[in-house]
C-alpha cells in the first residue's frame, strides 16, 4: 500500500533539473516531522515549507500496488499529452511505439534512460551504515535529440519518498518509460535502479544515503554551525553541489548568504525555488 499526498504535472523548480517538465510524485509522511503544525516546534526538521500530511491533495490517495500507482503517474503525463498536444516537426506517437516495440521503454533498452546509476550497495561499513554506490556518467551519444524529447519524467518526494519507494514501483515507473528523480533527506540508503537521487542534508541527524548525482543544502539551517556547514558535505560523492536559501521572513538575508557563500566558494552553485517565484505547484 502506498500513501501518497499529491500527483501532479509541472516544471520542476530546483536542482540541475529546473526547468524540465515532470509529474511530481509527493508521498505522504516524512520520517523527520509528522507534517501537522502542532509538532512543529519539537521536530528535527523545522523549516518544511512542503503538506505531506495526509493523503487528499489533486491525484493522491491509498494505492494498493505499484501498478496501481504507476498507472496513476503514467495517467498525468498522458493528460499532459492531451493538453499539448502534437509538436510541429516531430511524430511522438510514431517514436513511442517504435521504443515500445524495442521493450516496454525499459530495461532492454537502457539507452532510453541517460542517466543509470545501476545502484549498487556496499557492505557494511565499521559503523554498519549501508550506503550506495551510482554512476554519475550518462552513456555517450545515446538518443538523437528528438528522442530524448520522449523521455517521461517522474519526481518522486515528500515528505520523505523513500520510507515507500521500493523495487516494485521502481520497475512499474521505468516499464512505463520514465526515467525516476527521487528528493530525499538522505536518511534511508536508496534502493537500486534511481536514475537521478537528490539529497537535501538535514541538520541534526545522521547522514545514510552518502552518493548521488546532487546534494542540495537548504541554507542557512538552525542548529550546530558544523552541522550545516557546505563544507562539510563537500568530500561526498555527487556531482552537483547547490545551496539554497532558506524561504521563509528571512528569505532575502538568506538569499544574499547563500549567494556570497557560492561567489566565495565555487564549488557550490546557487538554486533558487524557481516554481515559486512563477507562481506553479
Amino acid at each position: 500500500m502506498y500513501s501518497v499526498k499529491e500527483i501532479y504535472y509541472t516544471l520542476q523548480g530546483e536542482g540541475a533539473q529546473t526547468g524540465r517538465a515532470a509529474v511530481f510524485c509527493r508521498f505522504a509522511g516524512c520520517n523527520l516531522w509528522s507534517g501537522r503544525e502542532a509538532d512543529r516546534g519539537s521536530a528535527i526538521c523545522q523549516f518544511c515549507d512542503t503538506d505531506f500530511a495526509d493523503t487528499k491533495g489533486p491525484g493522491g490517495g491509498k494505492f494498493a500496488s505499484a501498478e496501481e500507482l504507476a498507472a496513476a503517474i503514467e495517467e498525468k503525463w498522458r493528460e499532459r499529452d492531451s493538453k499539448i498536444g502534437p509538436v510541429k516537426g516531430h511524430d511522438f506517437s510514431r517514436a513511442e511505439r517504435a521504443a515500445k516495440e524495442c521493450g516496454a521503454l525499459a530495461p532492454a533498452a537502457p539507452w532510453l534512460r541517460p542517466v543509470e546509476p545501476s545502484l549498487k550497495h556496499a557492505p557494511a561499513g565499521a559503523a554498519g551504515k549501508a550506503t550506495a554506490d551510482p554512476s554519475t556518467r550518462p552513456p555517450e551519444g545515446g538518443l538523437a535529440q528528438d528522442d530524448k524529447l520522449l523521455r517521461r519524467f517522474v519526481v518522486c518526494t515528500g515528505g520523505e519518498p523513500l520510507l515507500q519507494l521500493d523495487k516494485p514501483l521502481i520497475d512499474a515507473l521505468h516499464a512505463r518509460g520514465f526515467e525516476i528523480a527521487v528528493e530525499t533527506n538522505g536518511t534511508i540508503a536508496a534502493p537500486p535502479g534511481l536514475d537521478w537521487i537528490c539529497v537535501s542534508p538535514k541538520a541534526g541527524v545522521e547522514l545514510i544515503q552518502r552518493t548521488g548525482h546532487e546534494l542540495k543544502l537548504v541554507f542557512p539551517q538552525p542548529g550546530p554551525q558544523s552541522a550545516v556547514d557546505p563544507a562539510a558535505f563537500e568530500s561526498l560523492r555527487f556531482r552537483h553541489f547547490f545551496l539554497q536559501p532558506m524561504d521563509g521572513p528571512h528569505r532575502d538575508a538568506n538569499t544574499q548568504a547563500a549567494l556570497q557563500y557560492c561567489l566565495d566558494h565555487p564549488r557550490w552553485r546557487l538554486s533558487l525555488q524557481t516554481h515559486k517565484l512563477l507562481g506553479i505547484p
